[in-house]
């Protein structure tokens, strides 16, 4: 009787085994599993550049003569058209008033000469001549008015002077250094490319800039010009861009890394682990609709770090095997585990 009911506990585990490992067999190994998604992918050219002012000049006086007045403070921003030096100018104002005077003189001369003309005394000629002669006195009052406004030294742009080379009585002969004035509400930032990229340089190009003074900082820019020729010797083209400055926190001469956005694409990117080498080729493991394996050959584009685009062999929602490759085999069932949550997403939106 002990040994009949043996045998009957034996035969009910083996039976509960075999149900057991027929259950595993039909779900399958688990497999860690993503949903393909496409991601937009973003093409740059990387150099290296200098920041330059926007506007950036040494003011120099076009005539020669002694510094009267200086009218601005160093390192503070100056407007367009503000006075920042006067020179003595006692000599072209005494210029301009005898010019003056001699256009006043000249006026009565004409008025008399075609008043006596109308009344047929004068003759022609003498109102011509009076005419000439006042035309000649009104240039010459023009260039000693040009050459008194010369001794006022204007700002020709808004910007920030920078630190004066004279001081109040010094004599300066003309083109001679006096302060340097520099526009920096935007800089100009000029780097170089090889020529090979020549088909996608054009203006309104996006790019991204760093420098070691501002670290952690991108800041954004756009190309304006592009050089009409390249370097015979390095081959490469000067490419400008503007790059913002509204805090003034830049400084032209800066040094800067430069990113230049060429081409925006909208790709399949997946991990680098999901990738399978063989023979010279490049696969990945899919899951089918049944939950089995399937091996698709696949072609590789750029390489990001920890992911890689992938141009052709996968399309978007396709689900990925990204681990444990090594003990499946095309053909074999699994049970999908998805890492990246997608598949409760799906479940969410069946329930909604």
């Amino acid at each position: 009787m002990r040994a009949l009911k043996n045998s009957f506990l034996t035969l009910l585990i083996s039976s509960t085994l075999f149900l057991t490992t027929t259950q595993v067999n039909a779900q399958g190994l688990p497999a860690e599993v993503i949903t393909v998604k496409t991601q937009t992918l973003d093409k740059t050219i990387s150099a290296v550049g200098n920041l330059r002012a926007k506007e950036a000049i040494m003011l120099r006086p076009e005539q020669s003569g002694r510094i009267d007045n200086i009218l601005f403070t160093e390192g503070e921003q100056v407007k367009q058209g503000t006075p920042l030096f006067k020179l003595d100018s006692s000599i072209y104002l005494a210029e301009l008033k005898e010019a003056q005077a001699k256009v006043q003189l000249s006026r009565t001369d004409y008025e008399r000469a075609k008043s006596l003309l109308k009344k047929r005394v004068g003759s022609e000629q003498e109102r011509d001549s009076t005419l000439a002669q006042l035309r000649v006195d009104q240039a010459q009052e023009a260039l000693a008015q040009a050459r008194l406004d010369k001794m006022t030294i204007n700002a020709p742009f808004t910007g920030y002077a920078g630190l004066r080379l004279v001081s109040p009585g010094d004599y300066v002969n003309q083109g001679q250094d006096l302060v340097e004035l520099t526009d920096i509400s935007s800089l100009k930032l000029d780097f170089r490319v090889p020529e090979i990229y020549l088909s996608v340089l054009q203006p309104g190009r996006e790019l991204e800039v760093q420098v070691d003074a501002l670290p952690g900082q991108v800041i954004k820019g756009n190309v304006y010009a592009v050089a009409p020729t390249s370097d015979s010797n390095a081959h490469n083209i000067e490419i400008r861009a503007t790059i913002p400055n509204k805090n003034g926190l830049l400084r032209p001469g800066l040094f800067a890394q430069v990113d230049l956005l060429v081409e925006q694409t909208t790709s399949v990117v997946i991990p680098e682990q999901a990738i399978i080498p063989q023979d010279g080729k490049f696969l990945v493991m899919t899951v089918s609709a049944e939950n089995t394996v399937q091996m698709i050959p696949v072609t590789m584009g750029q390489r990001r770090p920890g992911v890689v685009q992938i141009i052709e062999g996968l399309n978007e929602g396709d689900v990925l095997i990204t681990a444990g490759q090594i003990k499946l085999f095309p053909g074999m069932p699994i049970t999908p585990i998805f890492v990246d949550g997608s598949q409760k997403k799906e479940s969410d939106k069946q329930g909604n």
